[in-house]
């Protein structure tokens, strides 16, 4: 049985990102977020564009006003009035200056502002009331960003700020990596769908529908296949569909060691190679891990060897070993260069955390921030891997390592934060 560690490190140098040659698509800017750059993006722009004031004042020549103060302000002829989005008329010649406002371009002659505040004006002349900073106030071109050089780099989540650069930029398409296809299937004669009457003996699949959520969260495309009977045969034939449409394959019940677990026996006759089959942690100890040979006529546009995850059945299992593997590999997978690691955080547990001390194990609860900081409060109830209520609204698993039984009230504790 594998340690948690050892395992994350398998799954992760299983994973090759998506080819950038291959697997890209141009989208509109409009349709970018969240998508992740397939290609560096520079600009012809420089940002600023040019010399600009960061504000509501007056521009002038320094050498004017170095001495200005209340008792002896500088004493300047208003020339011109200079909105944003206006192309400045005239130059700024010794004992002159323009009324400018934020963002507008410096007039020529010029070479600081001095903030309104620092003013008072009569008519046509202003006086300078107190000395500036010489240039203060000039957002100066190309102090951003340098026409032709990097703007943003591949391998990065699109969000709003880099939408917002993008458009400044004038990039109205962008070349991106194609949505990760992730097919998922539950197994088990007990499941039922939400739609089907619950026989005796029955449980409704939650777990097909918690997955795909995730997949969905991660940027990733579910490819929904629905329950699979406990039927080796039927099975077969799912999986085999499963790994010739999709990057990622997901089930979830049939990878212990009872009488009707049959994945790991179908993925070696598929040719698979397992790499993982028990994990040390609580929950989540039996977990399949396997790549499958790339198949021989895929349907999809691009050829693919997939990454094989069989999670527990139990539906608090499946989620936890879902944040800690599945979502770091199809961060990773899906092109991002940096960032697609599990985020670990030590906090402060407001409850007594207990573990037996055996396997890595994850308690699920909330994270509060308390007079500036973090404290991880641990969910009510039962936190049994069968036990799918208590997960609600948790954004955080506390995370006790092998050896550790006890954490007491206000002791650190490494938590993993989720979304």
């Amino acid at each position: 049985m594998l340690s948690v560690s050892d395992a994350e490190a398998i799954i992760l140098n299983l994973v090759q990102p998506l080819d950038r040659q291959r697997d890209t698509e141009v989208v509109d800017l409009l349709t970018a977020d969240s998508r992740i750059l397939a290609t560096p993006v520079t600009s012809p722009l420089d940002f600023p564009h040019w010399d600009n004031s960061a504000m509501d004042g007056y521009a002038v020549r320094y050498e004017d006003v170095q001495h200005s103060s209340a008792e002896e302000p500088a004493i300047l002829e208003i020339v011109e009035d200079i909105p944003a989005g206006y192309q400045p008329q005239s130059t700024i010649q010794p004992r002159q200056a323009a009324r400018i406002f934020t963002g507008a371009v410096i007039p020529a002659g010029a070479d600081t502002v001095v903030m309104q505040e620092k003013t008072r004006r009569e008519e046509n002349r202003v006086f300078i009331l107190d000395a500036p900073k010489p240039q203060g106030f000039v957002r100066h071109k190309a102090s951003f960003y340098q026409a032709g050089t990097q703007l943003l780099p591949a391998g990065i989540k699109l969000n709003a700020s880099e939408i917002a650069i993008l458009a400044a930029a004038k990039c109205p398409q962008l070349s991106v990596y194609r949505r990760l296809r992730v097919a998922i299937f539950s197994t088990g004669d007990e499941l039922a769908t939400v739609e089907q009457p619950l026989k005796p003996g029955q449980i409704v699949d939650s777990n097909q529908y918690a997955i795909a959520a995730l997949v969905r969260e991660s940027g990733a495309e579910p490819l929904i296949l629905g329950i699979v009977k406990d039927d080796p045969v039927a099975l077969e034939k799912v999986i085999s569909h499963a790994v010739a449409i999709a990057d990622i394959v997901i089930s979830s019940g049939g990878v212990s060691v009872g009488d009707y677990d049959y994945v790991d026996k179908i993925l070696e006759s598929l040719g698979a190679k397992i790499h993982i089959r028990a994990v040390e942690m609580r929950p989540g100890k039996p977990l399949t891990v396997a790549t499958l040979p790339t198949p021989q006529s895929p349907p999809l546009p691009t050829p693919h060897s997939p990454l094989y995850f069989g999670l527990p059945g139990n539906p608090a299992a499946v989620l936890v070993t879902f944040w800690r593997f599945v979502l770091p590999a199809i961060k990773k997978l899906s092109g991002i260069t940096e960032g697609w690691e599990s985020v670990f955080l030590k906090v402060r547990s407001h409850d007594e955390l207990r573990s037996d001390g055996k396997r890595e194990t994850y308690l699920w609860g909330k994270l509060h921030l308390i007079n500036g900081v973090y404290e991880f409060h641990k969910a009510g109830g039962s936190h049994s891997s069968g036990n799918l209520i208590n997960l609600a609204q948790t954004n955080a698993l506390a995370v006790l390592p092998v050896g550790k039984t006890l954490i007491s009230p206000q002791e650190e504790v490494q938590v993993l934060q989720l979304g």
